[in-house]
């Protein structure tokens, strides 16, 4: 586990960036292990990617992880390789700091069809670099129009917590010993798009040619240094939200409705991915229409004000953060405003980065 003495100050401090990779792919997630390996992922969006997950390499190279064969699935060939035990469109892979990396594949290439038998969260053991464990997920948990985004997991190990940030937002609720899945929340408020904001970059309003905009539900998500709480917020959307995880693995896993118990805890802007560094209650933000990332402190309650740590035009839609052992904060940039859905010139392979944040700066 990170020392928290090492952990920089996010509630003061500016901070600088530094590349670490450069990919020739769209990375979205990206995981850094309590043994300082960092693996990243490249959903199926764009193009037919040859590798979905991978470990970085010290020379910067790219090795599939856990093998090859994991990353055999191609769309032109999805009625002759199996969906449930290959990557169809891995969204995000999170190291659980107990000697695991697991791997969540919404299994919807191109954010569009849902290829049956395809979502699953996918344990592989990081010591014999073997998957381990398959959880898949039936049409009750990820329907079809369903696309899960991103997962964090209790401090217990028991529970696991997954956004869908598809056509009706939602989030799951996984019990890790015996592998049940709920879906709650679906279709409220808080996991929806909200009606009527519009995201910007570069100053003006991202939209595809037929002119619809940035169509994304619940998607960061994150929980409390003790686990007492999970939020989350939709990237077409500017309001936090959180819940007690005990009505989560209560009400919830009983398929109960856990509305009420939902709290809106202020503003964050628009935003892709959240983190709580260890040892803090601050919350980073990847501001995605302003290049940055910035913090609100928790401590401060529901309005708290945004502060920037960084802002650089290189952080080109910042998208998914991870903590190394060393309290090291890695951020990708994935390019989204520039991908083929929003710009039909650019290239369906479309180069990415990965980046860390270093503590001084203006």
């Amino acid at each position: 586990m990170t020392d928290q003495a090492s952990t920089p100050d996010f509630k003061q401090g500016r901070f600088t960036i530094e590349q670490v990779a450069a990919f020739g792919h769209q990375v979205t997630g990206v995981s850094v292990s309590e043994d300082k390996r960092i693996f990243v992922n490249f959903p199926r969006w764009t193009e037919d990617t040859a590798v979905s997950v991978a470990e970085l390499l010290p020379d910067g190279g790219l090795k599939p992880y856990p093998d090859e064969e994991w990353n055999a699935w191609r769309n032109a060939k999805k009625d002759d390789i199996s969906p449930e035990d290959h990557w169809v469109c891995v969204q995000s892979v999170v190291a659980d700091g107990r000697g695991s990396l697991w791997v969540l594949d919404p299994a919807a290439p191109a954010q569009s069809h849902l290829v049956s038998g395809g979502a699953k969260l996918v344990q592989v053991d990081l010591a014999s670099d073997k998957a381990v464990r398959t959880i898949a997920f039936d049409e009750d948990a990820a329907p079809q129009g369903s696309y899960l985004n991103d997962v964090r997991f209790a401090p217990d190990g028991r529970h696991a917590y997954i956004t869908d940030s598809g056509v009706v937002g939602a989030i799951l609720v996984v019990d890790l010993g015996s592998g049940k899945a709920v879906r709650v929340l679906d279709g409220d408020p808080s996991t929806q798009m909200k009606k009527g904001l519009n995201v910007k970059v570069d100053g003006k309003e991202l939209r595809r040619p037929d002119g619809r905009g940035v169509e994304f539900s619940a998607d960061g998500i994150e929980l409390s240094g003790d686990g007492k709480y999970l939020y989350w917020q939709a990237i077409k959307g500017d309001t936090l939200y959180r819940i007690p995880t005990k009505v989560l693995i209560g009400a919830g896993m009983r398929g109960e409705d856990v509305s009420s118990s939902v709290e809106p805890y202020g503003l964050n802007e628009v935003a892709d991915g959240v983190l709580i560094p260890r040892g803090t209650n601050v919350m980073l933000l990847t501001s995605v229409e302003v290049d940055a990332v910035r913090a609100r402190d928790l401590d401060a309650g529901a309005q708290a004000p945004i502060r920037t740590l960084v802002q650089d035009k290189r952080l080109r839609w910042p998208d998914t953060f991870s903590q190394g052992p060393d309290g090291t904060v890695y951020v990708t940039t994935s390019h989204i405003q520039d991908s083929s859905f929003f710009k039909p010139d650019a290239p369906a392979a479309l180069p990415t980065q990965l980046w860390k944040l270093k503590p001084g700066g203006a």
